[in-house]
């Protein structure tokens, strides 16, 4: 088979021949297995780690790779897990005994003990990641696929290499790995395991939320996330992880009055947005940027629907949602609360005639992240008229070169008051006061409107100004 025969080439690297020689000088039998597996024959490069599971003690084999392959590091051990990992080349080999594992009802943590090549393999969580190839001489790099991987990877398929049930029950994390699998490498899902992952999808509460997260954010980095969102809306596992994004789905009708599924909108946002950007946090935001919309949906004769405050309502609603599920309540999560409660500023603007008032509002308001927001709004723009879509593009063109003509003018991304509180103390010869605020206020509006330059001279000019509205005038000593 070629797919082996090129595998065998691979295997005649130098890290390859090392691990066939330790293998051989220490009589025992191990294999390479799981992803790397995979992804080679698949021809995805992305892995840098190999996992080895030797049919014995996988630590001892670890320092005997160690001891031979010159310039790696030395090994770490994990006593708790039985594994041992070496760093060489910018490539992590992990390696472990071969085991079998039972499983309690209430914990995804299993009772392990030593096992054979076939036990290690019936604990994998697919078909394509059980799949080993030999490090031992008499048989070196043959393929050893006992639930026929190789089919499902040209077939595309996903399944569990024992009952689906039972492999979900016993972790239920496996049942986000399927989708995240069905995600990054464009497979579908075995009709019995996409089954089984419905019937089981409450047992996702056992999961550790760190866990789940590190697979949604796998599935938010992939090309096309919807694909994954919709299996996890698809079979139930929306309903205990993100219910705030569920309950943007479905249409209403009153007297004629429809709205559009905000769900599926949503996931097309997403998808616009990562043809432009790898950003993991505004691919975030993308996906919550509505999820005000639920609880603000009203119906209002004759208008319609409406969604007011939307944007600042979904802003308040991410803390929550990052707390619940023990994400980074730090500057990630405030940049995608900016970027919800801002999501609808530049729409607004690219609906209308552009200001040179409202841009520089926009820049301010916006900061450095403004070409992220205008990124996450032209995503926006979902309407399948044709027009209607040139038109907001053109229009986004337009908001897009004024930024940038206002910006190198104005430096409003980073904006500093050109005159300090300090210096308007100093020269009004006042102490601290609601005065000295309203100047400023008066100094910031006046160069968003246009009226001043954002310099010293100008803004000098229009504190005396103010002050003098104040009945203020500077006392000389």
């Amino acid at each position: 088979m070629k797919l082996q025969d090129d595998f065998t080439e691979t295997l005649k690297s130098q890290l390859f021949n090392v691990l066939k020689e330790v293998v051989s000088d220490l009589d025992i039998k191990a294999y390479i297995i799981g992803g790397f597996v995979r992804d080679h024959l698949l021809n995805r490069k992305e892995k840098n780690d190999v996992d080895i599971v030797a049919i014995g003690s996988g630590i001892d084999l670890a320092h005997a790779v160690q001891k031979k392959l010159i310039g790696s590091k030395p090994v770490k051990v994990f006593k708790t897990y039985g594994t041992a990992m070496i760093q060489w080349n910018n490539i992590d080999l992990e390696f472990v005994g071969a085991r079998k594992e039972s499983y309690s009802y209430e914990s995804r943590n299993p009772k392990v003990s030593s096992g054979t090549l076939e036990d290690d393999q019936n604990r994998r969580d697919f078909s394509i990641n059980a799949m080993a190839i030999s490090l031992n001489k008499i048989d070196f790099g043959k393929i050893v696929d006992p639930f026929q991987g190789l089919e499902d990877l040209k077939n595309k398929i996903l399944k569990t290499p024992l009952n689906p049930n039972i492999t979900y029950s016993d972790d239920p994390l496996r049942m986000l790995r399927a989708i995240r699998f069905a995600s990054q490498l464009d497979f579908k899902i075995e009709e019995t395991s996409f089954q089984a992952i419905i019937e089981n999808a409450a047992r996702i509460e056992i999961i550790s939320k760190e866990r789940i997260v590190d697979e949604l954010n796998k599935i938010m980095l992939t090309p096309k996330p919807s694909k994954g969102f919709i299996l996890l809306e698809k079979t139930g596992l929306l309903t205990y992880i993100l219910p705030e994004l569920l309950a943007l789905k479905g249409v209403e009708e009153i007297e004629g009055h429809t709205h559009k599924d905000n769900f599926y909108h949503t996931l097309e946002v997403v998808d616009n947005l990562c043809k432009n950007s790898n950003d993991l946090w505004l691919r975030w935001a993308a996906l919550l940027h509505d999820i005000g919309k639920a609880p603000t949906k009203k119906f209002k004769p004759p208008t319609g629907w409406t969604f007011h405050n939307h944007e600042f309502l979904g802003a308040k609603m991410i803390y929550k949602i990052f707390k619940r599920l023990k994400m980074p309540l730090n500057d990630k999560m405030k940049f995608v609360q900016k970027m919800v409660l801002m999501s609808s500023r530049p729409i607004i603007i690219a609906e209308h005639h552009v200001t040179d008032s409202a841009i520089r509002r926009l820049i301010f308001d916006a900061g450095s992240f403004i070409d992220d927001l205008i990124k996450l709004c032209e995503a926006d723009i979902t309407t399948k008229n044709p027009e209607r879509f040139k038109q907001y593009h053109n229009n986004f063109k337009i908001v897009r070169e004024k930024i940038i003509a206002l910006e190198e003018k104005d430096h409003l991304r980073k904006f500093q008051p050109p005159i300090s509180g300090e210096e308007i103390m100093n020269y009004f010869k006042l102490k601290p006061s609601k005065e000295i605020g309203m100047i400023k206020e008066a100094i910031k509006e006046a160069i968003l409107e246009g009226e001043i330059s954002n310099e010293f001279e100008a803004a000098f000019r229009k504190m005396k100004d103010e002050g003098k509205k104040l009945g203020l005038s500077r006392h000389e000593k």
